[in-house]
């Protein structure tokens, strides 16, 4: 009886290991390559819309840009220019003071509120969104808001109320010495909502064994506060600190719309108003381009510098 044999070719120990290498290889570089696949959209529309406009516009701050006629290279003249602008000056100091009572107000602000509004009760949660409705609202609709509300008349909705207590109308936005702490005032009211949401993560995710203990200790609620909840906020504060300083930095809209022209005597000229004067106004996008450079590189700096004091502290 004749014995069969299969023709088939019986794979060696040796190759079946290459084979299972170059899948598991195959498997690995997949895995890397899946998560860049989901982002590339993203950052490909960062990349035309934020990254370029960025590179090109530090390349613009070394030229006198001069549309149809050609740009002239300057070099670093713009920006000795920017360092010795005395307007310039007046807007970084406008830019300072309006970011850091705005950052401390709405930080503080936001805060009480989180405390106020933590909870997962029905009416905490319908009043928690109630509350932050600001912070969803265009800045334009919220500055027209506000301006309407403030009118300098007996019109004003404000000046109104004010009147029939024998306060009288007030110039908030017509005055030099009120113009600029009206808009904080109003950013506070806008960014304070969208700061309490970040304390209100921040404190949903304390241990609350560390209050129990506290308590046991005999810490009241002072105590609590200071010695369990604000230390463990600190990396939500050094967030809302960084975002904060962002923001104002870059302040522009309420600004433009509340005050525009830069407010009384320029009393409201920030970074940003003074960069769209000289290339919209004065038509020197070259100029205008190199004080946005300047204001990135110190965006990076103080962002780079508190996330460096954050470890350090952390750290120690």
């Amino acid at each position: 009886m004749a014995v069969r044999t299969s023709s088939a070719p019986v794979a060696l120990p040796a190759q079946r290991d290459r084979s299972g290498t170059h899948h598991s290889r195959a498997w690995r570089v997949y895995r890397r390559l899946t998560p860049w696949l989901f982002l590339a959209p993203a950052l490909l529309f960062f990349a035309v819309f934020k990254f370029w406009p960025s590179i090109w516009g530090i390349w613009l701050g070394l030229f006198h840009v001069q549309p149809y006629l050609g740009d002239q290279w300057v070099g670093l003249a713009n920006f000795s220019k920017a360092l010795g602008d005395p307007d310039l000056r007046a807007a970084v100091g406008h830019t300072v003071l309006d970011a850091a009572v705005q950052v401390a107000g709405s930080m503080l602000v936001g805060f009480l509120l989180a405390l106020l509004l933590e909870g997962a009760a029905r009416h905490v949660r319908i009043l928690r969104t109630a509350v932050f409705l600001p912070a969803v609202t265009a800045m334009v609709a919220v500055a027209e808001l506000w301006q309407t509300l403030l009118y300098p008349g007996r019109y004003g909705a404000v000046n109104s109320l004010l009147g029939d207590v024998g306060l009288g109308p007030l110039p908030f936005l017509s005055s030099p010495h009120s113009s600029l702490w009206t808009v904080m005032l109003v950013q506070v009211w806008k960014h304070a909502p969208y700061d309490m949401v970040i304390f209100i993560a921040g404190l949903v995710g304390i241990d609350r064994q560390l209050y129990e203990s506290a308590s046991i200790d005999g810490a009241n609620a002072w105590q609590r506060l200071w010695n369990v909840t604000l230390p463990s906020l600190r990396p939500i504060t050094t967030i809302v600190l960084i975002l904060g300083m962002i923001r104002g930095l870059r302040v522009f809209t309420e600004i433009y719309v509340l005050t525009p022209g830069g407010g009384p005597g320029g009393s409201t000229e920030s970074i940003v108003t003074y960069v769209v004067k000289n290339a919209v106004i004065s038509n020197d996008a070259g100029y205008a381009s190199a004080i946005s450079a300047l204001l990135l590189l110190t965006t990076i700096i103080l962002t780079s510098a508190t996330l460096w004091w954050r470890r350090r502290r952390e750290d120690a």
